[in-house]
């Protein structure tokens, strides 16, 4: 087989693995049975080492990708692992249906979403995406097959959704989609100038607005932003706007996101979005995913990569943690363009590691600048631990062990269903072989 360079979204380096793909459900007992510990792999949209096995074997799942059984009556979708959000979407909101929920990037598969149990723009509404799953099948390593979902083997479920792919191989899942109108949305943007105005807005659009998310200027000191809210509607004869994807088409020599861009990027886009406040009109995939139509954007942070760093803290500390964070960003001289704050609802988890809790969440993408960002990482996951938060695993790449297994208290419930056979580079650094 193949030993491929394979590296995450997150570009910090390049490991050899050993890829075998998948594509047929019938060979896939078979084919799990490798004797050496595997890992299966999508699009590789994990920003760190959730999705890498270094020196192992990946299962490359995208050949997983057929709709097995669609209901247009009631919504219920059935298909393999390997399909992408994006091409559920499209064939789906044509026919009055969509995912209740998706992340930043349709780009991902269903077994992918299944496993980081993926959050969107309206967690206060519908939760996350392992809320909308029906039923998933479930390929262990020792050749057994286990079915499981709310209302089966439900121990088996929350050991899966938000499981990092470690309780073994997704081959088909059950989606329950939602009814919408089309692929409209009505929106309104509002910038603020402060964390105290950010709360207000979210507070006083939880009840009406089922996505809501902002953007903030982690540089401006005072927490300034803009806010957007949206909620799905039914436009006529509208015509959807053409894509125009574009690429970013090398890597430049030293990341594009530094501290002489950062000012002018953060400052222009705040004052670009202020001059457009108020009520508009957006596609869902303009506004769901904005970064989807520029190919290899995280090519913009240079050679060396980048992280992501994103939180959860409780709301009744949430604003003095999101401010102390913000601070410490500001002492240390680095900076984030692509800064996203928003609340979560009211409503635990069903994944025993799943990432959204009742609270306020804050993800930031820095580039690598080596010992100075781990650095300040240290910093924030003080502030992190302090306040009793969690830290988001699809997105981490260096997370200590002890700030996981403070922030995952359903650890010790999990490991009773790893599969042995299964093997990733987080796995190894956080929960040992």
């Amino acid at each position: 087989m193949a030993k491929v360079m394979v590296s995450s979204w997150g570009r910090l380096g390049q490991w050899e693995h050993e890829v075998r793909p998948l594509a047929e459900r019938a060979q896939m007992t078979r084919q799990l049975q490798a004797g050496m510990p595997g890992l299966a792999h999508g699009m590789g949209r994990s920003y760190g080492d959730v999705c890498l096995n270094p020196g192992g074997l990946l299962w490359r799942t995208t050949g997983l990708d057929r709709f097995i059984s669609f209901d247009q009556e009631t919504g219920l979708l059935r298909c393999e692992a390997g399909v992408l959000l994006r091409d559920i979407q499209r064939m789906a909101i044509p026919r009055g249906w969509m995912l209740p929920v998706t992340p930043g990037t349709q780009l991902v598969t269903v077994g992918g979403a299944i496993a980081n149990d993926v959050h969107g723009k309206n967690h206060h509404a519908v939760g996350s995406f392992g809320d909308h799953v029906r039923r998933i099948e479930l390929l262990r390593t020792d050749g057994s097959r286990i079915v499981c979902g709310p209302g089966e083997q439900t121990e088996w479920f929350a050991a899966t959704v938000g499981g990092l792919g470690l309780t073994g191989v997704i081959s088909t899942a059950e989606i329950q989609l939602r009814r919408v109108a089309g692929p409209w949305l009505a929106t309104e943007t509002l910038p603020y100038n402060n964390l105290d105005e950010f709360f207000a807005l979210a507070d006083a659009s939880e009840a009406d607005w089922e996505h809501t998310v902002s953007w903030i200027d982690c540089l401006s000191g005072n927490g300034r932003g803009i806010f957007l809210r949206a909620n799905h509607c039914a436009i006529e004869g509208k015509p959807v706007p053409a894509a125009r994807p574009r690429t970013m088409p090398f890597v430049p020599p030293v990341s594009l996101v530094n501290r002489l861009s950062l000012a002018p990027f953060n400052f222009a886009y705040y004052n670009l979005q202020k001059s457009r406040a108020g009520k508009g009109v957006a596609h869902y995939e303009s506004y769901f995913y904005p970064l989807d139509n520029l190919h290899e954007w995280n090519r913009m942070y240079g050679p060396k990569g980048f992280y992501q760093y994103q939180s959860v803290v409780p709301r009744t500390v949430g604003r003095a943690a999101v401010q102390a964070m913000l601070a410490a960003i500001s002492d240390s001289g680095e900076g984030s363009f692509l800064a996203v704050l928003k609340t979560f609802g009211e409503r635990e988890s069903l994944g025993m590691l799943s990432f959204p809790q009742p609270g306020v969440t804050l993800a930031l993408d820095f580039p690598n600048r080596g010992e100075r960002t781990l650095r300040l990482f240290e910093r924030l996951d003080a502030i992190v631990a302090e306040a009793g938060g969690r830290i988001y695993m699809a997105k981490d790449a260096r997370m200590p062990r002890a700030l996981f297994e403070a922030g995952y208290p359903r650890l010790a419930e999990f490991l009773q269903y790893r599969d042995p056979g299964i093997s990733s580079a987080m796995s190894r650094r956080l929960m040992g072989k």
